[in-house]
C-alpha cells in the first residue's frame, strides 16, 4: 500500500532526515507541535502496532530513544511526548506505523491530556480479569 510515508521513504517527496537504516527512517515533521518534532517511520507500511513484528517495533523504539536524547541535548528539551496514534479512532491519519517524538518545554502551552473516566462498582476487577494476558 502506498502512503505519503512510502513516498517520502522512496525519495519522491523530500524530507529532512535525522536517521535512516534498513528498518526505518526518522524525519522532521513538516507540521510540528514544537520545532524538532520528529517522526520515526517503519520502512514497511505496517498499518498498526499489531501488524508490526516485535523485532521491528523494538528497533523503532531504539531509534525513538536516540531521537529523544538528541532533542534533549541539542534543543534543551526538558521532556518529550512519545506518541503512536494506533488506528483511525486514535487519530492516526496515515495507515503506516510511525512514532511521534515531540520536544517539550515547561510553559510551552501544549497539552496532551485526555479526559478521564471512572469505573463503576466491580467494573475494574471484571475488566482486569477479561484483559489479562494469556
Amino acid at each position: 500500500m502506498e502512503t505519503i510515508f512510502s513516498r517520502i521513504i522512496s525519495g519522491e517527496i523530500p524530507s529532512v532526515q535525522l536517521h535512516a537504516d534498513d528498518t526505518c527512517i526518522a524525519i522532521l515533521d513538516i507540521a510540528p507541535v514544537n520545532k524538532g518534532h520528529a517522526l520515526v517511520i517503519a520502512r514497511h507500511p505496517y498499518p498498526t502496532v499489531g501488524d508490526c513484528p516485535v523485532e521491528v517495533l523494538g528497533h523503532l523504539m531504539e531509534i525513538v530513544q536516540r531521537i529523544d536524547a538528541v532533542l534533549r541535548s541539542e534543543l534543551g528539551a526538558e521532556a518529550t511526548n512519545i506518541i503512536i496514534n494506533n488506528g483511525p479512532a486514535a487519530g492516526q491519519e496515515v495507515p503506516h506505523l510511525h512514532i511521534h517524538v515531540i520536544p517539550r518545554y515547561d510553559g510551552d502551552g501544549k497539552r496532551f491530556i485526555p479526559t478521564k473516566t471512572q469505573y463503576g462498582e466491580g467494573e475494574i476487577a471484571e475488566l482486569g480479569t477479561r484483559l489479562q494476558l494469556r
